[in-house]
């Protein structure tokens, strides 16, 4: 797929950082600051450095060290890295024969592609925690700002009680802030060098290496982990892990929103405007997009985090096959969690809430979901266990004549006075009260909301 099609299902502010010539750029950032790094260690002469740094800064589209230009050479060298150090070096030697030879010097393949990785996560990163605050913080005003307003809960698809809206959203926003924490700290474990030379020890700059590495981390804003990580593979495993975990919240947003939407439901509607949500044969149709996206991004990530995962048991101090993947994987990752926090996003922006529809969709249950709340105020003077029994009584009997539960729990209790005396109408009435049934739902709503502002 062409980086111009991804953009389907990809955010722009966070996908372009993995587009074709982000990864160039990258790896041309590591060049530069390795041959500088290089002078300010007395490794290589100050002019050399310079006019290596100058060439990395002047990569223009199309030339030599465009991503097109390499990747013939690349498929067969099995990386890029190859024939960009190769164009590269002979781009300085075109004006500067002697700066030419210290391209790339002490570095390996590795080396250059995984502090690209690195540089792009960083800064992916930093757009994908803007975005996810944003829609943080159109949850949470969602969430209070609907805290009376009655809906029905689903469990298993079907009718269960009556909570707020303001409960629901709350519901969506409760993992934001341990995602923006732990990937915070993922993206933090990754914003490392690496620098190891041909098999990890820098055998090669004789006993400076240590002093490059940390050169080299400070000229490109990173950290110098003290060792390579050719070979563990954890970082970016947890980090896609945590990239998956982003985009399945938000898919779980998307899911429940759809099916809000569905005109048999009606109870939120996502924005409409031109072109957006319309079908090529319906023109009455107005289908869930932010979600569709938020969805399919969610299903395609737990497979991508896998192939990450898969890719820790690589063989000796560089893996075959293994690390090769991850550039592409991580980058899809990023995609997916990006795509879904913009396209929820959106349609929390201009997300309409429906309350008249959710108190008829409450009432259209015939007062069953209220039969939790008439079963604990029996159980309260009868014991649960035949509260319980009586209650399923009373709700098959409304079943099967087409009662609302209040009608079939009236002639119940004037059938047994026992049982009427239990359930006098002071207590009785309001237990079909929707409003009267919200538990602890604004002490949770509050101490989420507290969450997050914490976070």
């Amino acid at each position: 797929m062409t980086d111009a099609l991804r953009g389907l299902f990809a955010a722009e502010p966070v996908s372009r950082h993995f587009r074709d010539e982000a990864l160039i750029a990258a790896m041309a950032r590591f060049e530069a600051a390795l041959a500088q790094a290089l002078a300010d260690v007395g490794l290589a002469p100050r002019a050399a450095a310079d006019r290596i740094a100058a060439c990395c800064h002047a990569l223009e589209p199309g030339g030599p060290l465009a991503a097109e230009a390499l990747v013939p050479a690349a498929r067969r060298a099995g990386t890029l890295a190859i024939p960009f150090v190769r164009a590269l070096t002979d781009a300085v030697a075109r004006d500067d024969p002697e700066a030419a030879r210290w391209v790339h010097w002490g570095a390996t393949s590795q080396d250059v592609i995984d502090t690209a990785l690195a540089l792009q996560a960083d800064a992916a990163g930093r757009v994908l925690l803007a975005a996810i605050t944003r829609v943080g913080d159109r949850l949470a005003a969602l969430a209070d700002a609907h805290r009376g307003t009655m809906m029905t809960a689903r469990t298993l698809l079907q009718p269960a009680a009556p909570v707020p809206f303001g409960w629901k959203a709350a519901v969506w926003l409760s993992p934001l802030p341990r995602l923006r924490r732990h990937l915070g700290r993922a993206l933090e474990d990754l914003r490392v060098i690496q620098f190891g030379g041909a098999v990890g020890t820098r055998a090669a700059l004789g006993g400076a290496g240590d002093r490059l590495a940390e050169a080299l981390a400070a000229r490109l804003g990173l950290a110098d982990p003290g060792l390579a990580w050719h070979a563990p593979r954890d970082r970016v495993a947890r980090l896609g892990a945590e990239l998956a975990l982003t985009a399945g919240a938000f898919a779980q947003v998307g899911r429940d929103l759809s099916l809000m939407m569905q005109s048999e439901v009606g109870e939120a509607f996502e924005p409409s405007g031109e072109g957006r949500g319309g079908s090529s044969a319906m023109p009455h149709k107005r289908n869930p997009v932010g979600s569709m996206l938020a969805l399919q991004a969610g299903l395609r990530a737990p497979g991508l985090a896998a192939t990450l995962l898969a890719q820790q048991a690589g063989e000796h101090e560089r893996g075959l096959g293994t690390w090769q993947a991850d550039w592409w994987t991580l980058g899809a990752l990023f995609e997916c969690a990006g795509s879904a926090a913009a396209a929820i996003g959106e349609a929390l922006d201009g997300l309409r809430v429906d309350p008249a529809a959710m108190l008829a969709n409450l009432r259209r249950t015939r007062g069953f979901v209220h039969a939790e709340a008439v079963t604990v105020a029996l159980a309260a003077a009868l014991g649960k266990p035949r509260a319980h029994a009586l209650m399923e009584q009373v709700c098959h009997e409304a079943i099967d004549r087409g009662l609302e539960l209040a009608q079939a729990l009236e002639a119940a209790l004037q059938a047994d006075p026992a049982l009427a005396a239990a359930l006098p109408p002071e207590i009785r009435a309001p237990l079909f009260d929707p409003g009267a049934q919200r538990g602890d739902a604004d002490a949770m709503i509050d101490r989420t909301l507290a969450a997050w502002r914490d976070a």
